[in-house]
């Protein structure tokens, strides 16, 4: 049995009941937007619950299964989806104590009905129980969607997507609401294998000439008035080294020349990487997107999987972050502005204590995001509101996003969320912290409303 499994009694019951039925709001993740315009069924359980996930493939590895075994790479649609699943099922005791077993068993009962535990002698029959099902238009994206009671999904989209499938779906007579989110980081961090291209198609896709820093900033809020006139509300950034400075245009012009050469230094990419995130956050103030920075994170540690499969195959690892000296630069730039909103996500723990709780506690334009990644667990929940909520209190968070590639576990993580903000709220009552009404308040807050406002989400 896991936490999904058990009844909450007593408060924590009541807060549960109180908001398990909620719509879901998903503001940040990785599903794809074709999933929705297109509406097919998703090919196979493998398809869908094993290679999309990389929660559920880097345990798979870190035990000796190759990748390739897995389905995963060039060649990947050769693989026998059924000898990948049997593969998963056969080990999933390794993933016994892992929020990515809570996720997955709460998605098999939940949305297929399923009560068997998976295992070498069950793969069969589950595979076959998961492909009928999935071949049924009651599994379909749209359905599912509608199912899950989701009231609004963000994709993450690089920015030189053309966005047709958004395109599609809101032309569409389906009233499921999927909405782009802007992440520029192939267009403004010198250090992305693809800048240099990337770059230069920004110009052709916006019909600016991008040869001057000027018009390279025009270019860029051309394609951010796209997103938006797509029903873009943030954009999103991936920053490995966080690292902001506002620079003179004498500099801005001479780094980014280098940059569009190739030629500048680790430092001087740095140093322009850093200038362009107070660009961003002051185009921010202009047309209103919500901008989330995710930094802490060490990218593809693992240089032969990310040579022989790429990015996000698992090997993404926590680093210390300072984000005092980090953000400093952009926050006195922009941070009093009320136009302006910026939501922190971290894998460095260490930091939400020392230095974003207060730091959120005291900028008008911060927001704390939920746990990510490692921490988006039962434990990682708890911890969190232990560390942020005495200095950053409530409203300062930004409740919860999925951050999901794998679609069916949307519903599960979101639970657990619930479940979780239920069990604190219900310890905050016990230690005479708050009562019951203010309870009912955060509760709603945190489970739907949080991410709504931080967002700027129209629902």
């Amino acid at each position: 049995m896991n936490m999904t499994d058990s009844k909450l009694t007593g408060v924590a019951g009541e807060l549960y009941e109180a908001a398990r039925n909620l719509p879901i709001v998903s503001p940040h993740g990785h599903c794809e937007a074709s999933w929705f315009s297109q509406n097919s069924a998703f090919p196979n359980p493998a398809a869908l619950l094993v290679q999309p996930d990389h929660y559920v493939f880097r345990m798979l590895y870190s035990l000796g299964i190759a990748l390739s075994d897995l389905g995963i790479g060039e060649g990947s649609e050769e693989k026998d989806p059924r000898e990948v699943f049997r593969l998963f099922a056969s080990n999933w005791h390794l993933f016994l104590g892992t929020p990515s077993r809570t996720w997955l068993e709460y998605s098999l009962r939940e949305v297929f009905s399923i009560d068997e535990q998976l295992s070498a002698p069950t793969a069969d029959a589950i595979y076959d129980h998961l492909a009928t099902c999935l071949a049924q238009e009651y599994f379909r994206p749209r359905a599912l969607f509608d199912r899950f009671n989701i009231e609004l999904l963000a994709t993450t989209d690089g920015a030189l997507a053309p966005l047709d499938d958004h395109k599609s779906v809101s032309d569409s007579e389906w009233a499921g609401r999927i909405v782009p989110t802007f992440r520029p980081d192939s267009v403004i961090n010198p250090t992305h294998q693809h800048f240099c291209n990337d770059v230069k198609a920004l110009g052709e896709l916006t019909n600016t000439d991008v040869g001057s820093y000027s018009s390279y900033l025009e270019a860029l809020r051309k394609r951010r008035a796209f997103f938006i006139s797509c029903g873009a509300t943030a954009t999103d950034h991936d920053v490995p080294d966080l690292h902001t400075e506002f620079l003179n245009s004498t500099d801005c012009e001479a780094l980014f020349g280098g940059a569009l050469a190739g030629t500048l230094s680790a430092q001087d990419a740095l140093r322009f990487h850093g200038h362009m995130l107070i660009e961003m956050a002051q185009m921010s103030v202009e047309d209103g997107l919500v901008m989330q920075i995710h930094a802490g994170a060490t990218r593809s540690t693992n240089r032969q999987v990310f040579e022989k499969f790429g990015s996000d195959k698992g090997a993404d690892i926590p680093k210390p972050t300072n984000w005092v000296a980090g953000l400093d630069a952009l926050l006195n730039r922009v941070g009093n502005a009320s136009e302006f909103t910026l939501i922190a996500f971290t894998l460095d723990e260490s930091a939400y204590a020392r230095e974003l709780a207060p730091m959120a506690g005291h900028w008008p334009a911060l927001k704390l995001g939920p746990p990510w990644w490692f921490h988006d667990s039962e434990n990682g929940i708890a911890r969190y509101f232990d560390r942020v909520v005495e200095t950053a209190g409530y409203w300062n968070l930004a409740g919860f996003n999925d951050d999901t590639r794998a679609f069916t576990s949307i519903p599960a993580r979101h639970d657990l969320w619930r479940r979780c903000v239920a069990i604190h709220l219900a310890e905050q009552i016990s230690r005479g912290r708050m009562g019951i009404e203010d309870a009912r308040r955060v509760n709603t807050w945190l489970a739907r409303d949080a991410a709504i406002a931080a967002y700027k989400l129209e629902v």
